[in-house]
């Protein structure tokens, strides 16, 4: 793959923080007590927009292959600078709906944690939430979620500071009660 020198990208924008419209927000876990402990995430559109929008569609790849029965991602970004290909790789999981392209897609955000993409996420703080009446049942003695919690309705805000890392985030549930808040 050559590629003709061209100008210098700025890698340090892969490192941008990510929006709060662009997070995502699932429950991980919810134990006896009734608290979900939720997580922010970002999709895998996501990080193929920010390696478009900073390196270019055409100076970016992502490959795969199986080691160990585990599905690795490589995420191969050309640097114009040095007329060369540097790659970046890491496993995925499978998700609980969709294995194989969970798996996949989990690999492919892992690789782009490791470009930078969305790194931010991971210092995210504990969010813990209590749940309310009929946002949750119990089943066979532990808590399960069930469609009363409309957690994609709820509306997250943060505060930055200069350097862009996270000092308040806070959460609104879908009837404008506040459910989460948090300061550094």
């Amino acid at each position: 793959m050559k590629q003709e020198k061209s100008k210098t990208m700025d890698f340090k924008k892969l490192n941008q923080p990510v929006e709060m419209e662009q997070i995502d927000f699932r429950v991980q876990s919810i134990n006896k007590g009734g608290y979900a402990t939720i997580l922010a995430y970002k999709d895998a559109r996501y990080d193929m927009n920010v390696l478009d929008a900073v390196v270019g569609p055409e100076n970016w790849s992502k490959s795969y292959e199986v080691k160990d029965g585990r599905l690795y991602c490589t995420v191969s970004v050309y640097n114009p600078t040095t007329n060369q290909w540097v790659s970046k790789q890491d496993v995925g999981t499978e998700s609980n709906t969709e294995a194989e392209k969970g798996q996949a897609s989990d690999a492919f955000k892992r690789a782009c944690f490791n470009w930078g993409i969305g790194r931010e996420l991971y210092d995210f703080p504990l969010i813990q939430v209590k749940l309310e009446q009929g946002e949750y049942q119990e089943v066979g003695g532990r808590a399960k979620a069930t469609w009363g919690l409309k957690l994609k309705e709820w509306t997250w805000g943060a505060k930055r500071d200069d350097k862009g890392s996270l000092i308040q985030l806070a959460a609104k549930d879908q009837n404008g009660k506040v459910r989460f808040n948090w300061k550094k």
